[in-house]
């Protein structure tokens, strides 16, 4: 299984070494001579360090909102028990994501909107916010409702009790579901493509930049993906343990 699963990657990592030529020698060239061309395309050619830049800001944002709306809605979902709230939040969780490319461009081309910050994070907060709402609320419940329930019989508001008791105790739920989300923004492709131009395109155009109808540059291409993914891996590899915990923690209850 672990084979199977890493294959892709070891795949992809070794062809973005590689030349065109070696690429698509048949049968598969395993033993070739390393050359780092690929990389300076994606970042010479391309404008690499500014769809970097891009994707991390909209992504920062777009979590950041989403953890602003979504921790304070999952925390109302698990102690007040709104499953209607709940049900439609997982409804926008589960359309597909094109569904929503339409209104979404109609509504930013009149608000003259496009090819800004604002379209692409409030897209992506689509993504973002639900996992953060279905991550925490979850973890919200297995927490015991005493602690809150005696910090207000002490005098402090249910506000208060939320923040300084609450949420530094949901510190893997709060880790795994801003990994997720971000994880998720990172690699949106369908809404940048569509709702940025120039100004705002992302890391993964980089990657459409190098297909063309004359030819498809694989080696730019396995650059690209693996220059993409290696924050994603190295974020998740950080904070593996919290995220293990967090999506686990509320699975058992008694």
């Amino acid at each position: 299984m672990v084979l199977i699963v890493l294959f892709p990657f070891a795949w992809m990592l070794a062809s973005s070494f590689k030349t065109q030529v070696d690429i698509v020698a048949w049968p598969p060239k395993l033993v070739f001579s390393p050359t780092l061309q690929n990389y300076r395309k994606v970042f010479g050619e391309q404008d690499f360090v500014k769809y970097f830049i891009n994707s991390t800001t909209v992504a920062l944002l777009a979590v950041g909102f989403s953890l602003l709306l979504g921790l304070p809605a999952a925390y109302s979902i698990a102690r007040f028990t709104q499953r209607r709230l709940a049900m439609f939040i997982l409804l926008a969780r589960l359309m597909p994501g094109i569904s929503f490319l339409m209104p979404w461009y109609i509504i930013f081309s009149r608000l003259n909107l496009m090819d800004s910050y604002t379209a692409l994070v409030l897209s992506h907060m689509l993504i973002a916010l639900p996992i953060v709402v279905w991550i925490m609320a979850s973890y919200f419940e297995a927490l015991p409702r005493d602690l809150e329930e005696s910090a207000m019989v002490d005098g402090a508001s249910r506000q208060y009790a939320f923040f300084k008791i609450i949420l530094p105790l949901s510190g893997p739920g709060v880790i795994t579901a801003t990994t997720l989300a971000f994880i998720f923004s990172w690699n949106n492709f369908m809404f940048s493509q569509v709702l940025s131009m120039e100004k705002t395109k992302t890391l993964p155009i980089a990657v459409f930049n190098f297909l063309s109808y004359a030819e498809i540059d694989w080696g730019g291409v396995m650059a690209a993906s693996v220059a993409i993914m290696a924050p994603a891996l190295v974020l998740t590899m950080i904070f593996q343990r919290y995220v293990v915990k967090g999506l686990t923690m509320g699975a058992v209850k008694g």
